[in-house]
């Protein structure tokens, strides 16, 4: 097998991809968990890391999907496809992929890749290259089902938690004890993740050497192919997606343990069947799906539409977006050595700039979700003794948050003060009570008191 250089090329930037895809979805795991205080943050991201690459090795079932089955083949046996358009299709799906994390969007990685591979293929070589097929159900409609049926899982096994934990006499609930469960469930959809999506790049790289004639049509990855993308997207995972994590966490709505249990585990199931199946769907839709749907079924949580709003919409434009940014690529590409040169350095100049722009409202593990709203109930797993401490840069401020998250920070703030004053209303009425109680036993030892004097006088008079 003799590597020529725009397959190298094609190949580096799928594994990009892979790591951008890694700290994109780690939120999808990780966010509840940490939110609830299951897990710490960097406990978190190291155990969604490993399991991701023991998961990439799972199935090879998406992998073929995209290798196989999106694009179709030619008269000659290959498909109609070539690695420069690839190589533009990769382009538009990692500048997606990074604008939605700067902004902290759980958009679809999946799709931004679909997307950027369509447009180049339509440009490449017509829409008749794109088995609609394929296309409808294996992509499109998973994308409409997979979140909707997540979220309604999620909202019946969060009303089932609640109700067989529900309590009447007055005693703790013992529903803190989710929280050692969460680390089970979130385990499991960071080895679903790592079966599912790392399998998408594997279909790429699997795709460009039937498009360069160094592998048969039809066949499966090869192993390196397996082992370089697993190994990707689990340091990707590593690095963190903070600010999805933030917004997953603490932006939809305020996820408690038995709550983040349902959801996770809603996930989990949604994404290993879908992966059984072939369906290439998005890990982040199921996993945004669940956590709107666990908010809705635990009775007093809020449900933060207007978040909701912003992740749909982003969901709405990422096939078209990544799409158009292929299409345009591809475009540039077939200008020939020129024309990759130019998309190497825009793709390079465009990335470089997207994390210029994220230093200047930094989010990291220490600030990824705010103390006050971690779950009272404190970290199951801890690796260091004493308490959690305040979050400060060197300066001695915290940094600047995104408008979802403060948002999420005033609305719990707005919660913790309406709970103090009605405390201290409550608190008021019984001192109110207790002086009202001493001041009638006070006014009655006294008319006794008159009350014996008298009678005491009237005896003397006899």
């Amino acid at each position: 097998m003799e590597f020529t250089l725009i397959v190298l090329l094609v190949i580096a930037l799928a594994l990009f991809f892979d790591f951008t895809n890694g700290f994109h979805d780690t939120a999808n795991a990780m966010a509840t968990p940490i939110a609830t205080g299951a897990l710490k943050p960097k406990t978190a991201v190291i155990l969604a890391a490993v399991l991701n690459l023991i998961g990439a090795f799972l199935s090879t079932e998406v992998a073929k999907t995209i290798s196989g089955g999106l694009i179709r083949e030619g008269a000659d046996g290959g498909v109609l496809i070539s690695p420069e358009m690839v190589f533009a299709g990769l382009i538009g799906a990692i500048v997606w992929n990074l604008v939605t994390w700067l902004y902290g969007l759980p958009s679809s990685s999946s799709h931004a890749l679909f997307g950027g591979l369509i447009g180049a293929a339509v440009v490449g070589a017509g829409f008749s290259s794109i088995d609609g097929g394929v296309f409808l159900s294996k992509i499109l409609l998973p994308a409409l089902a997979a979140p909707l049926t997540a979220g309604i899982v999620a909202f019946s096994a969060t009303r089932v938690a609640y109700a067989i934990t529900r309590r009447h006499d007055g005693r703790k609930d013992g529903r803190g004890r989710f929280r050692y469960a969460q680390i089970a469930s979130s385990s499991l959809i960071a080895l679903a993740h790592g079966t599912n999506d790392a399998q998408k790049t594997m279909g790429v790289i699997t795709l460009t050497l039937v498009a360069a004639g160094m592998q048969a049509p039809g066949t499966g990855p090869h192993f390196w192919v397996i082992a370089s993308c697993a190994l990707a997207i689990a340091l990707g995972t590593y690095s963190g997606g903070w600010r999805i994590i933030r917004t997953l966490g603490a932006g939809l709505t305020d996820v408690k343990p038995a709550q983040g249990f349902a959801a996770e585990t809603s996930t989990a199931a949604t994404i290993l069947a879908s992966s059984h199946l072939g369906f290439a769907l998005s890990t982040t839709q199921v996993a945004s799906g669940s956590v709107i749907g666990s908010g809705l079924g635990r009775k007093g949580s809020t449900v933060r539409w207007r978040t909701v709003g912003r992740i749909a919409s982003g969901w709405l434009f990422t096939l078209p977006a990544a799409g158009l940014v292929g299409a345009v690529a591809a475009l540039i590409a077939r200008l020939g050595t020129w024309g990759i040169i130019v998309d190497a350095v825009l793709g390079l100049a465009v990335i470089l700039f997207i994390f210029w722009r994220s230093r200047r409202n930094k989010v990291d593990a220490g600030n990824a979700i705010a103390v006050p709203d971690v779950a009272e109930s404190g970290y199951a797993v801890r690796m260091g003794k004493g308490r959690v401490k305040k979050v400060a840069t060197k300066t001695g401020t915290v940094p600047p948050l995104t408008p979802v998250a403060q948002s999420a920070v005033r609305s719990d703030k707005a919660k913790r003060e309406a709970e103090k004053a009605r405390r201290e209303a409550e608190r008021a009425q019984r001192e109110a009570e207790k002086a009202a109680r001493k001041a009638a036993k006070k006014a009655a030892a006294k008319a006794a008191a008159k009350q014996a004097a008298a009678k005491q006088r009237e005896g003397d008079k006899r």
